[in-house]
C-alpha cells in the first residue's frame, strides 16, 4: 500500500470533522481501517486499486495501487458519459427520419420509403409508430413500393474491439445506427430491416398500404425529408449508461460521438473524442487505454486515480456537474445499487457507477460532498461477493459521521 503523506493525513483528520485544537492529539489516519476493509478471499492486494480524494480540494487521502493499469468493467462508462455530455451538451438528442424516395401524385408514394437511423439507443416502437402517424397526416394512402431502414450512419461493426463473440446479443444489441428496442431480429446485421418492417407495420396499421417488402437499403442524397424523431435529452439518456449501466446505450453514445464530431461513425473515432475531452479536463491518462464505451473489452485499461480525476472533473464542471452525479446510481435507492448499501450510514448518501464483469469488480463515486472515491479489483475470476462485500465495507467507513 502507498502511504499517505502527513499532509493527506491531516486532510483526512479535517474532512471528517475533527475538532483537534492546538495541543490536542490528531486523529488517527484511517489508512489502516480503509485497507483492512479492502481485504478479502481470492482478491490479491496487487490486482486491486483504490483511491480517496477530497472532493472540495482534490487531495489525495488514501491510495492503493492508484496507477495501476486495471480491466475497469462499467465504471468505463463514466469516461464516455462525462465526454458526451460536455461535447454534445445535456440537450443533445439523437434523430431518425423518415425519407421519401420517389414522387407523390395524389394519395399515392410512387417509390421507397427510408427509416434512417442516426444512432438513436432508445428507439421503440413507440417512436415508429409516431413517425408512421405523422406520414399518414400528409393524405398517402398508398406506397407503390417498399420500407428500407438505413443503419449506414455508424461503420458496419457490429462489435468492439477485444470482446467475446456471445457479447453480442447477450450484453449488448448489435452495434447498429438504426436499432428499435422491442423489434426482433435476426443475425447481427438484421436489426435496420427489422426496424424497416416494424414501421410497414404501424404504416398498414394506420390504413397505409405498402406493396414492396421491406428490408435494408441506403438513402441517396436527393431523398425527400418526410418526418422525424427526436429522442429524449442526452440528460435523460446519460442515467441508462451509469445508473443502469446499459452496455448498448454506452456504445451507442461512443460511436455517435464519433459520428458527430469528426463522421465517423466508429468506436474508435469515439474513443479518440473520449480521450482528448479527458486530457483537456486534466484527467491523468497514463495507463488508461479505452477500446469500448461499455467496459467490456478485454483491452480496456483504467486506474483509479483516473477516475477519481473523471468524477471531480464532471462534478465540477458547471454546465453538466449535477447532471452527471444525478446519473449515478444512488445507495439503497435506485439503479444498480437500489438493493446495495441499503443501510445508514449509506443509504441515500453514496452516488456511484458499479461494474462486475468475470474480471473486474469495480464501484466508483461520491460520499456525499465530501469524497470521491474508486475501488477497482481484478482477478481470472473475480470472487464476485467477496469483492462487493469489500467495496462495501471501505465506502461504509468513509460515509460514517
Amino acid at each position: 500500500m502507498n502511504r499517505v503523506r502527513s499532509v493527506a493525513v491531516m486532510a483526512v483528520v479535517v474532512a471528517l470533522g475533527s475538532s483537534a485544537s492546538p495541543g490536542t492529539a490528531a486523529a488517527p489516519s484511517m489508512d489502516p481501517a480503509l485497507s483492512r476493509a479492502l481485504r478479502a478471499p481470492g482478491i490479491a492486494p496487487a490486482r486491486t486499486g483504490a483511491i480517496v480524494v477530497d472532493a472540495a480540494t482534490g487531495a489525495t487521502l488514501y491510495a492503493h495501487n492508484s496507477s495501476a493499469s486495471l480491466l475497469p468493467a462499467s465504471v468505463e462508462k463514466l469516461a464516455v458519459s462525462y465526454t458526451a455530455l460536455h461535447v454534445l451538451g445535456p440537450r443533445f438528442r439523437f434523430r431518425t427520419e423518415l425519407v421519401g424516395v420517389g414522387s407523390r401524385s395524389g394519395r399515392v408514394w410512387h417509390g421507397s420509403l427510408g427509416l434512417v437511423g442516426y444512432g438513436d439507443p432508445t428507439l421503440t416502437r413507440a417512436d415508429l409508430d409516431r413517425l408512421a402517424r405523422r406520414f399518414a397526416d400528409t393524405g398517402i394512402t398508398r406506397v407503390r413500393g417498399h420500407v428500407f431502414g438505413d443503419d449506414t450512419y455508424f461503420d458496419s461493426r457490429r462489435d468492439a474491439l477485444g470482446w467475446k463473440p456471445s457479447y453480442v446479443g447477450i450484453e449488448s444489441r448489435p452495434l447498429s445506427a438504426l436499432s428499435v428496442a422491442d423489434v426482433p431480429f435476426a443475425g447481427s446485421n438484421g436489426s435496420a430491416a427489422a426496424a424497416a418492417r416494424a414501421l410497414t407495420e404501424s404504416l398498414r396499421a394506420r390504413g397505409i398500404a405498402v406493396t414492396g417488402r421491406a428490408g435494408g437499403g441506403r438513402a441517396p442524397v436527393d431523398a425527400v425529408p418526410i418526418a422525424f424523431d427526436l429522442s429524449q435529452r442526452l440528460a435523460n439518456v446519460v442515467p441508462r449508461m451509469n445508473a443502469d449501466s446499459d452496455n448498448f446505450v454506452a456504445e451507442m453514445v461512443l460511436k455517435g460521438l464519433g459520428a458527430t464530431v469528426t463522421k465517423p461513425g466508429s468506436t474508435a473515432a469515439g474513443a479518440r473524442i473520449v480521450r482528448s475531452t479527458l486530457r483537456a479536463a486534466g484527467v491523468r491518462l497514463a495507463g488508461v487505454r479505452i477500446a469500448d464505451g461499455s467496459g467490456l473489452s478485454r483491452f480496456d485499461r483504467v486506474t483509479v486515480t483516473a477516475l477519481a480525476d473523471i468524477l471531480r472533473a464532471a462534478s465540477l464542471d458547471e454546465r453538466v456537474g449535477k447532471i452527471f452525479v444525478g446519473s449515478l446510481a444512488v445507495a439503497g435507492v435506485s439503479g444498480t445499487l437500489e438493493r446495495r448499501l441499503a443501510m445508514r450510514p449509506t443509504r441515500g448518501r453514496i452516488h456511484a457507477k458499479t461494474g462486475t464483469t468475470n474480471r473486474a469488480s469495480a464501484l466508483a463515486g461520491f460520499v456525499g460532498r465530501r469524497y470521491v472515491f474508486a475501488i477497482v479489483q481484478n482477478g481470472y475470476p473475480v470472487p464476485y461477493w467477496w469483492a462487493r462485500l469489500a467495496q462495501d465495507r471501505f465506502v461504509t467507513l468513509l460515509a460514517r459521521p
